[in-house]
């Protein structure tokens, strides 16, 4: 088994390097809009500090996004109403569409070179907690899967991690995030600063996309329910505890959208992307035919063999993945556009999870729960 644990771990650590060196090639004007309106974010927070929350484009005073522009040839780089990814607002600013997460972290980056190091750091995080999953293993069939999936994690990186400068730092909280929901649960006392920093993870995923919102909703049922039914204390303690850790993450979107759009609650996202739900078999097909609806079966296959065969805090992670893939596979299958990446955070926190969660079994002894370990030790 040491000899299985070595092979998966040096085949995730090869893909890493193939990964790094493939970043190493990229570059940073690939004639995609979203690229250099998330430079534009990091540029205004390397130039103005916190000021760089306001994305309005009269402080384009220098010139910057200008010239962006005109490195990929856009045609109305002049014309501000113009400018991709920016909208309109009523208080007659036109400002950028993105919450600031991004930009902020490509910022701590040297100009020019800022879009390698983040996919790398990124990569590194993945990485580290694949190795962890192979690590714990204690079985021959768990190695196996902890190494595949390892693997598939640390590709997933390139791609389809590559089609938005988003999606990198979200992969990472959602590894860590899935981590840290096994040891909660597994746990026979729940710590409610562990739920809050759970909370605060996720909370800080919606900096880097809105959508990101919903990966907290499957928490907010396993807790909430539960004390609608029992009013347990200890049960509002706990959701308290998360849904402090949410908006405590969430207050640098929610601060940018105050500055940018007027109101904390108001989008700066335009028309094209506020749309009422409706399913649309064109973009249902385009899932059908993606590599996200291989991550979403594996994730619905994984979840639901747990909640069949699971026990304890192994049924309560399948629980929490559930909630959370019934209420973003809704809203995104009904969401009539389609991208390579939108369904691609909640199948990864899912996976993270249920792997973390089986893996946590496996490695207590006798097959016991480390929550009944820590019981009996008392």
């Amino acid at each position: 088994m040491k000899i299985a644990k070595l092979a998966f771990g040096l085949i995730c650590l090869a893909i890493l390097a193939s990964n790094i060196v493939t970043m190493s090639r990229w570059s940073e004007a690939r004639g995609v809009y979203d690229d250099i309106c998330y430079l534009r974010q990091a540029h205004l927070f390397q130039r103005l500090g916190v000021g760089g929350l306001n994305t309005n484009v009269a402080l384009d005073y220098d010139h910057y996004f200008e010239g962006k522009l005109k490195e990929i040839a856009f045609a109305e780089w002049s014309d501000q109403m113009r400018w991709p990814c920016h909208n309109p607002m009523p208080n007659g600013k036109i400002v950028m569409q993105y919450p600031p997460g991004t930009g902020f972290l490509l910022a701590l980056f040297p100009e020019g070179h800022q879009v390698v190091p983040l996919y790398v750091a990124a990569s590194l995080i993945v990485c580290g907690l694949a190795l962890s999953g192979i690590a714990m293993a204690r079985t021959l069939p768990s190695v196996v899967v902890a190494g595949l999936f390892g693997a598939l994690t640390v590709y997933l990186m390139i791609n389809p991690a590559k089609a938005s400068y988003s999606v990198a730092p979200t992969m990472a909280l959602c590894a860590v995030t899935g981590f840290l929901t096994a040891l909660w649960l597994s746990r026979d006392k729940r710590s409610v600063l562990l739920v809050a920093l759970i909370g605060l993870l996720l909370g800080a995923s919606v900096n880097f996309r809105l959508p990101n919102t919903l990966l907290a909703a499957g928490y907010f049922l396993f807790l909430g329910i539960p004390f609608l039914w029992t009013r347990s204390l200890a049960t509002f303690v706990q959701g308290l505890g998360f849904g402090a850790g949410v908006i405590v993450g969430m207050m640098p979107t929610l601060i940018a959208q105050a500055i940018n759009a007027g109101s904390p609650l108001a989008t700066t996202y335009g028309s094209v992307d506020v749309v009422a739900p409706a399913f649309d078999l064109v973009v249902l097909g385009h899932y059908l035919r993606d590599m996200q609806f291989v991550l979403i079966v594996l994730a619905i296959g994984s979840t639901a063999w747990l909640l069949r065969v699971g026990e304890g805090s192994v049924r309560q992670v399948a629980l929490v993945v559930a909630g959370n893939l019934a209420v973003n596979l809704v809203f995104f299958l009904s969401h009539p556009i389609f991208t390579s990446y939108y369904i691609v955070p909640i199948a990864m926190l899912s996976l993270w999870s249920v792997s973390f969660a089986w893996l946590m079994q496996q490695a207590a002894p006798l097959g016991r729960e480390p929550a009944s370990l820590e019981a009996s030790s008392r």
